[in-house]
């Protein structure tokens, strides 16, 4: 192993660190677009009609937010910018490639259909199929990107809490109808703004998704308190997206630590929107030496410029994390997976005989 020792700790290794199996489970598609790939859309988007293509810096600018709500902003002006199933494919198949630049083996990715329903309501009104052709250009950068970098990759349809509940339920709908012809998709989660909409008026959307197959998830905690995660378990969620808050309630934290209920840590996102300063207040070691079932990710890489590399390194750097316990939330990303126990099992012992 190619390490290195600085202040009397094991510096662990890019090289090292790409070699080692993992799996990145909070990841928003849209999230992962570059400056690049946006100015790229927008020329597509743009061509034949009044609004004009952006320059790089337009593009970059766009990137740049002081609060969660700059960052939301920020969310729907790429999200804007994606129009055709090429457009989503492109996105897709780039993703892909940058995962398995940095050892990503498989993801499980928040796709905003929410926002794809809400934005685009008369044109998919005029003609009901355009997200299924929106979705299978998704599906073609997929499996192009199986093909070509080895990455297996699961879809979660998100919804937005503070659309409502009656477009969380075309949403879930929509991926119980869509499931069986397309397997990969696994699951539904709950996004948005929790300082708006709760989790409770879900729980009966919850239920149904869950009856159909579908595994859960919920974003919570993040920018509100505690109550939000209790919300978020009473409706069924399996994994918690953020968790920030849990921290503030010992009982939750007691909860968690004994139900292995996976949290979806993302440190750099937390740091960039402003629900986590200073860095050093950050909980993720809490959590880790509480016993919590944590797990690392991104979010929304572009945005915050990051990605699961710099986040393992982060880790490290920042929260005095030691190799063994970098392969340590490597296992848990598999173990908090939606895979089959089989792949898992492939997959931890890949990374068992890591030297």
């Amino acid at each position: 192993m190619n390490t290195s020792m600085i202040g009397g700790t094991t510096q662990v290794s890019r090289a090292w660190l790409r070699r080692l199996p993992k799996a990145e489970l909070h990841l928003h598609l849209e999230g992962t677009v570059s400056p690049e790939t946006l100015v790229e859309l927008s020329r597509r988007s743009s061509a034949g009609q009044e609004a004009s293509a952006l320059s790089l810096a337009e593009a970059e600018a766009l990137y740049h937010y002081t609060d969660f709500s700059g960052f939301m902003l920020a969310f729907k002006a790429v999200t804007a910018r994606l129009r055709t199933p090429e457009d989503y494919e492109l996105i897709t198949y780039r993703m892909m490639a940058q995962l398995a630049a940095q050892g990503v083996v498989h993801a499980e990715v928040y796709v905003s259909v929410g926002v794809i329903y809400y934005w685009r309501k008369a044109e998919i009104d005029a003609d009901p199929g355009t997200f299924d052709r929106i979705f299978r250009g998704m599906e073609s950068g997929r499996v192009r990107g199986e093909r070509d970098f080895g990455v297996s990759l699961f879809w979660i349809f998100d919804a937005v809490r503070h659309f409502g509940v009656e477009e969380a339920a075309t949403v879930f709908r929509k991926a119980a109808a869509m499931r069986p012809q397309f397997p990969s998709i696994v699951g539904i989660g709950i996004g948005g703004d929790e300082r708006r909409t709760g989790a409770e008026p879900f729980r009966d959307l919850y239920a149904e998704a869950r009856d159909a197959g579908l595994r859960l998830t919920a974003h919570a905690g993040e920018t509100v308190g505690p109550g939000s995660i209790w919300a978020a378990l009473n409706i069924g969620a399996e994994r918690i997206g953020h968790g920030l808050t849990a921290i503030e309630d010992p009982e939750l934290m007691e909860v968690l630590a004994e139900r292995q209920i996976p949290i979806e840590i993302c440190i750099s996102s937390n740091l960039r929107t402003g629900c986590c300063v200073p860095a050093m207040m950050h909980p993720v070691r809490s959590y880790f030496d509480a016993g919590l079932m944590i797990t690392l990710n991104s979010d929304d890489p572009a945005m915050f410029e990051s990605d699961l590399e710099a986040e393992y390194l982060l880790a490290q750097r920042e929260f005095d994390f030691s190799l063994e316990h970098l392969r340590e939330l490597a296992a848990n990303s598999f173990e908090a997976s939606f895979l089959p126990p089989e792949d898992k099992v492939k997959y931890l012992h890949r990374l068992d005989a890591l030297p």
